[in-house]
């Protein structure tokens, strides 16, 4: 039985929840936080007819989600951006295909990759696609020769690379890691970045839970991603690193899939 203090929370997060149903598609409102009283650590986002509401506060369990209406504005402007991203993007001419190229047949047997990969000719890169519904919307690139950038965005979607079909977002640095972890269990999802943007925190809220793998000596910003993601995903967990997750160590293996077990009772195969 609830006691009169938890009445009162509950009433007064319904409250909000009633007051905030017109948010748009896409859109954010931060507010204090009805159960903690934390000053705008609550926040609310309508993620295509879905509302999400969660506190920032990591001593906060206050999260969940709710069905809302979608205006045919607001599935209009979806479908636009849908139709964009397909059509917005073209990959450059001196991007080709995998075709057993030795530069990037050695990439992939360092990193036991598989194929779906492509070649930047001219600028020596390795280029992943980044894919959505089933279209190359944008793609990323990584030097194979150690030049500056050592990461290229040939398009702006703004979207992370991803890979695998699992429930659970495991969030890496780069595409090597993504393609890694991703699997039948996980979603390896590569930010390529400092900061999530409004774009990887949209992808990332149809998720409901994450896990946090940045390199060891990004603890900082794994802890700035972590209260990022407090706001759109229900379960985050932050796993500190022996070494890059796509180097495979044992220890780093063994502790995701450790995590995955409790989220789910799944496991990686290494």
């Amino acid at each position: 039985m609830l006691s009169i203090q938890g009445v009162n929370i509950m009433y007064n997060l319904y409250s909000i929840l009633n007051n905030i149903e017109e948010l748009s598609n896409g859109e954010t409102k931060r507010l204090d936080c009805p159960e903690c009283g934390g000053y705008k650590t609550f926040t609310a986002t309508n993620n295509m007819g879905r509302l999400l509401w969660n506190c920032y506060k990591a001593s906060c369990n206050i999260s969940g989600s709710k069905p809302v209406h979608m205006s045919v504005n607001d599935i209009r402007q979806a479908i636009e951006r849908k139709e964009k991203a397909q059509e917005g993007f073209v990959m450059p001419e001196h991007v080709v295909p995998y075709r057993g190229q030795p530069d990037i047949t050695r990439f992939m047997e360092r990193f036991d990759l598989m194929g779906g990969l492509y070649h930047d000719v001219k600028d020596n890169r390795v280029v992943f696609p980044i894919m959505q519904d089933g279209v190359v919307v944008d793609a990323v690139g990584r030097s194979l020769r150690n030049s500056l950038p050592k990461w290229k965005k040939y398009g702006n979607s703004g979207l992370p690379f991803t890979s695998g079909c699992g429930k659970v977002a495991v969030v890496v640095e780069d595409c090597v890691s993504a393609v890694i972890v991703g699997s039948d269990v996980y979603v390896g999802v590569a930010v390529l970045g400092t900061s999530l943007s409004d774009i990887h925190k949209r992808y990332l809220s149809q998720f409901s839970s994450a896990i946090i793998a940045l390199d060891p000596d990004a603890l900082p910003k794994a802890m700035e991603f972590f209260k990022d993601l407090k706001s759109v995903v229900n379960d985050v967990r932050v796993l500190r690193l022996t070494d890059d997750l796509k180097y495979k160590h044992p220890n780093d293996i063994e502790k995701l899939t450790a995590i995955g077990e409790q989220i789910n009772g799944n496991s990686i195969n290494s």
